[in-house]
């Protein structure tokens, strides 16, 4: 484990997520990417400038975060409300397997997290 309370096996689930997530046929469109602080990995949409000649950012729109409880080893889902705030997801009970809940933001039955 690093230096994070996240078990670096829980990081690289996410990461692979992620790049199961972003073809790369379509690179220049579309990247999933993930962050983490704290005891938190947040996964992001990532989309190009729409105008390429004023932005040279991508734009990050959070989709989903994951939260983990170090005391009880449970990850806990959340997604983001419109105005980027968190909320508990609750058709996932928290978990002591990250893959779970990457499974329900895969499938998204609610459509809360890719729309």
């Amino acid at each position: 484990m690093t230096g994070s309370p996240i078990p670096d096996s829980a990081t690289a689930a996410v990461r692979r997520f992620c790049d199961a997530n972003s073809p790369s046929e379509h690179a220049h469109d579309l990247r999933v990417e993930y962050g983490v602080r704290g005891k938190a990995i947040t996964i992001f949409e990532c989309r190009p400038p729409w105008d390429q000649g004023r932005a040279s950012e991508w734009s990050r729109q959070p989709i989903a975060q994951l939260r983990f409880d170090p005391g009880d080893h449970r990850w806990t889902l959340f997604y983001a409300d419109r105005n980027d705030r968190w909320h508990p997801y609750e058709m996932a009970e928290p978990t002591t397997k990250v893959d779970e809940l990457l499974a329900e933001i895969d499938h998204d039955p609610t459509c809360i997290f890719w729309g």
